[in-house]
C-alpha cells in the first residue's frame, strides 16, 4: 500500500514540482546529446550530477531517485555510444559509480528533510491544539458587546506565547482580561494558562473588580511559589510576572470599570476621536509577590452605545520599522474609527505587519470590544422573528 500510494503521488495530474521536473530532465537530454556530438577529447558526462541535485531542491526522495537513475542511465548510454569498449574502462566506471553514489546521498537527504518536515508539522499541530485549549477564541458577542480578538506570534513555528486574553459573561455584564506574561518558552505559556483559568473561575464568584484582581494575584503568586520550589534556578522567579488589564462592563449602564496592572492603556474610539484611557494610579504587575501591595485602584470610565475599546499588548506598540520607529497605534487607529471589530483588527494587522516589514519582534494580541445600541421594542420583535423563524406577518399581530 505504501509503494502504491507513493507511485500514485508521483503521477497525480498536477503538482507544483511537475513543472520544475522539466529542468533536470532537459539537462540530462542536453548533456547526453552534446556529449555524443562533441569531439572525443571533450566529456560533459560529469555535468549529469547537476540533474538530481536540482531535483532535490524541490522534490521528494522518489522523484530525486528517479532523476538520479535517469542520469546514471544517460552516463551509461554515453559510454556505449561513444565507444563500446570504454563502458568497461576505469574512467566510465568511476563516473557511473560516483553518479550513483551522489544520487543515493541526495535521496537520503530528501528523506531526512521530509522526516523533519513531518516532525515540524506535528509540532505545529500540537501548538495549534494548545492554543485552542489555553487561549480559547473569544465569542463574537457577549450580551450587548461585539467582540473580535487576534493573536500574532513572533515566531512562525509558534502559535501561542505569553500573551493572553479571556472574557466571560456574569449576571450583570461582561468581564474581560488581557495580559502579557514576562518570560519565555513553556514557563510563560504555563503562567498564562494558570492566570486565565483563575480568571474564568473567579470572574463569576467575585462581587467586585477589586476582589477579582486580588484573587488573580493570589492565584499567580501561589503558582509562582510552586514553580520556584521545583525550578532548578529559583532566582528566575523574579522574571515571571504578568501585566494585566481587567475590565467590568455592565449591561444596563454606560459606567464601566478597569484595573490596570502595569499594562498598556486601552484606546477608546468614540465617533471620530481616539482617547487613551490612562489609569489614575497604575498598579504594579501581578506576580511581584515579594513586593508589598497596598491594594488595587479601580478606574471608572464611560462606555456608551457605538463606542469601541481596543485592548492590546506591548508587542503592538513596540513593533519597530526598519528605521527603528515604533508603531504609532493611536495615530493609525484614528483612520478606522468607523470600522466594526473584525474590520478594525484586519486594518491594524495589515498596517502593523507593513510597518515592521512583515516580522514582529514580539508576540502581539489585540481585542476589540464594541457596545451595540439597545434595540427598540419593534427591533427586538423583528430580531426574535428572525431567530425563531416566525412568519413575518406576526409583526403586525
Amino acid at each position: 500500500m505504501g509503494l502504491r500510494r507513493r507511485l500514485a503521488d508521483l503521477w497525480q495530474p498536477w503538482q507544483p514540482g511537475h513543472a520544475l521536473l522539466a529542468i533536470p530532465v532537459a539537462l540530462i537530454v542536453a548533456v547526453t546529446v552534446i556529449d555524443l556530438l562533441a569531439p572525443p577529447h571533450i566529456h560533459l558526462g560529469p555535468l549529469l550530477v547537476a540533474a538530481p541535485a536540482i531535483t532535490a531542491s524541490f522534490a521528494g526522495p522518489w522523484l530525486t531517485g528517479l532523476v538520479g537513475a535517469l542520469a546514471v542511465a544517460a552516463q551509461t548510454i554515453i559510454a556505449i555510444l561513444r565507444d563500446r569498449d570504454e563502458l568497461f574502462s576505469a574512467n566510465h566506471q568511476v563516473q557511473i559509480a560516483a553518479l550513483a553514489l551522489i544520487g543515493l546521498f541526495l535521496v537520503f537527504f530528501c528523506r531526512q528533510r521530509e522526516r523533519h518536515a513531518r516532525k515540524l508539522d506535528r509540532v505545529q499541530s500540537v501548538s495549534e491544539a494548545t492554543q485552542r485549549v489555553v487561549l480559547r477564541p473569544l465569542p463574537h458577542r457577549l450580551g450587548p458587546l461585539r467582540i473580535a480578538s487576534l493573536y500574532l506570534a513572533a515566531e512562525d513555528e509558534a502559535q501561542i506565547g505569553g500573551d493572553l486574553y479571556a472574557a466571560t459573561r456574569t449576571g450583570t455584564g461582561v468581564r474581560l482580561m488581557i495580559g502579557d506574561v514576562r518570560g519565555k518558552g513553556l514557563p510563560s505559556i504555563n503562567d498564562a494558562s494558570v492566570l486565565m483559568g483563575a480568571f474564568r473561575e473567579a470572574a463569576h464568584r467575585c462581587a467586585t473588580l477589586f476582589e477579582l484582581a486580588d484573587t488573580l494575584e493570589t492565584s499567580i503568586c501561589r503558582h509562582l511559589a510552586e514553580y520556584a520550589h521545583h525550578a532548578e534556578a529559583p532566582d528566575e522567579l523574579h522574571e515571571h510576572f504578568v501585566t494585566a488589564l481587567i475590565l467590568d462592563i455592565p449591561d444596563e449602564n454606560s459606567m464601566a470599570q478597569m484595573i490596570n496592572c502595569g499594562h498598556p492603556p486601552p484606546l477608546l474610539l468614540r465617533k471620530d476621536h481616539v482617547t487613551t484611557l490612562h489609569a489614575r494610579h497604575p498598579d504594579s504587575p501581578l506576580g511581584l509577590c515579594d513586593l508589598p501591595r497596598a491594594g488595587f485602584t479601580v478606574d471608572p470610565f464611560t462606555f456608551e452605545d457605538d463606542d469601541t475599546l481596543l485592548l492590546y499588548t506591548d508587542g503592538v506598540i513596540e513593533g519597530r520599522a526598519p528605521d527603528g520607529s515604533f508603531y504609532p497605534l493611536a495615530e493609525r487607529v484614528a483612520r478606522w474609527t468607523g470600522s466594526g471589530p473584525e474590520a478594525l483588527l484586519h486594518h491594524i494587522r495589515d498596517n502593523l505587519l507593513t510597518h515592521v516589514g512583515g516580522h514582529l519582534g514580539d508576540d502581539a494580541a489585540m481585542v476589540v470590544i464594541q457596545r451595540s445600541p439597545k434595540l427598540q421594542p419593534g427591533q427586538q420583535l423583528r430580531m426574535a422573528i428572525h431567530i425563531n423563524g416566525i412568519p413575518h406577518h406576526a409583526d403586525s399581530a
